[in-house]
């Protein structure tokens, strides 16, 4: 039988804190770069205004097409454009996993 101790159970603790952070971090720096740079477009909840989504042809985050989208789709579409959408610039490659990434999220 393993003997469990307080000081490995803080480990444990705080090593799962730091991975709940980072996660949090993660999400939160893609719903920040999401609302800078493409929810003038996409909608803060990733449905476009209408008038907007026919003129530009902006599908809804819920349409299945969207769903379908894998997450390196996406980083593709946000790199180097996609149809009537221009490349997202002054991203790192960091930005634009994490924009991706919170951009999957929208349903």
């Amino acid at each position: 039988m393993i003997k469990v101790t307080n000081a490995l159970r803080s480990k444990v603790a705080l090593a799962a804190l730091a991975c709940l952070a980072g996660t949090m971090s993660f999400a939160q720096n893609g719903e920040a770069t999401y609302k800078a740079k493409c929810q003038s477009c996409h909608g803060s909840a990733g449905t476009p205004n209408p008038a907007l989504a026919k003129m530009m042809g902006i599908k809804p985050t819920s349409d299945p097409y969207m769903q379908k989208l894998t997450l390196d789709q996406v980083v593709a579409a946000v790199k180097n454009g996609k149809g009537k959408m221009h490349p997202v610039a002054g991203l790192t490659d960091e930005q634009v996993k994490e924009v991706s990434a919170y951009f999957k999220t929208l349903k």
